[in-house]
């Protein structure tokens, strides 16, 4: 009973032992990782704040590199700022010149560029003959302007720049040859009725400084008679090398003879329809003859 009872005591002294031990070494793991955990959180802690050096060192630079852009933008007066962009159009209105050039050198314009900007050179020809030639300066500034130009004074230069030179450069250039190869045509037909036909004409051939009205009195022969007719040519469109408005008249009488009202009437539509120069030569291809007896 007692060897029963020390037994049991004794497993008792054993079992609570364990126990305490386990109890013990449960103790001490606790407090072990209660100081690891402080551990990592001061790791984390720090890399935190190191973190947030990082970011506000990153904004402090922005925020300088703001700075300095804002500085250089302010030092940059609105004019300046201007001036770099009109300079720019300027640019682009040159380049846009010089490929209108290079476009147009097979019909009549060319050019080259200068110091102040280009030199436009337009060729005038008239029935594949080439005629006169006059050169435009253009200055490539804002605005666009005329510093020399050889056109005659009564084409309306300034009419045709103020219309199309500072919205479109290649218009201005198209309309303004227009009117010169125009001009030169209608000289070129003048002079050519002067020098070639000067023998049949009564008088001199009166014109003006643009050639666009012209008036003359010639004589044609049909069926052994000679007569005189008087015509005036206008040219309303200062474009074209036709006359707008055409009268033939005779000369001394009222009422003419139904064939030579004819051959006036025939006139006029060829004096429509072709140059000077090729109605009278029309009228030999005809069978007329301008009578040259009476212009002795």
């Amino acid at each position: 009973m007692e060897l029963a009872n020390t037994l049991k005591q004794d497993g008792e002294s054993r079992g609570g032992v364990l126990a305490h031990l386990e109890r013990l070494e449960t103790q001490v793991s606790k407090p072990h990782k209660n100081l690891e955990e402080p551990q990592d959180a001061q790791a984390l802690e720090a890399r935190i704040h190191e973190l947030e050096r990082l970011r506000d060192n990153l904004r402090a630079e922005v925020k300088q590199r703001q700075a300095r852009v804002k500085a250089s933008t302010a030092s940059v007066e609105p004019d300046q700022t201007l001036e770099i962009s009109e300079q720019e159009i300027l640019e682009r209105k040159q380049e846009n010149v010089k490929a209108i050039l290079q476009a147009y050198r097979f019909t009549g314009i060319s050019g080259k560029l200068t110091s102040r900007g280009v030199c436009v050179c337009i060729s005038t020809a008239f029935e594949g003959n080439l005629l006169d030639s006059y050169f435009v300066d253009l200055v490539m500034e804002k605005p666009l302007w005329i510093h020399h130009h050889s056109v005659p004074v009564f084409i309306p230069l300034e009419e045709i720049s103020a219309k199309y030179l500072q919205t479109n450069t290649q218009h201005f250039l198209f309309v303004l040859c227009e009117y010169l190869n125009a001009y030169s045509g209608r000289k070129y037909q003048a002079d050519r009725l002067q020098s070639d036909f000067v023998a049949f004409l009564v008088g001199p051939l009166q014109r003006n400084s643009l050639c666009n009205l012209l008036s003359f009195t010639y004589k044609v022969k049909l069926e052994g008679q000679s007569f005189p007719f008087c015509a005036r040519l206008l040219y309303k469109d200062l474009t074209t090398t036709l006359p707008t408005d055409v009268t033939v008249t005779s000369q001394g009488m009222e009422a003419l003879p139904s064939t030579w009202e004819e051959q006036r009437a025939d006139h006029e539509n060829l004096f429509f329809t072709k140059p000077l120069h090729q109605v009278f030569t029309s009228f030999a291809r005809k069978g007329e003859k301008l009578d040259i007896s009476l212009l002795s």
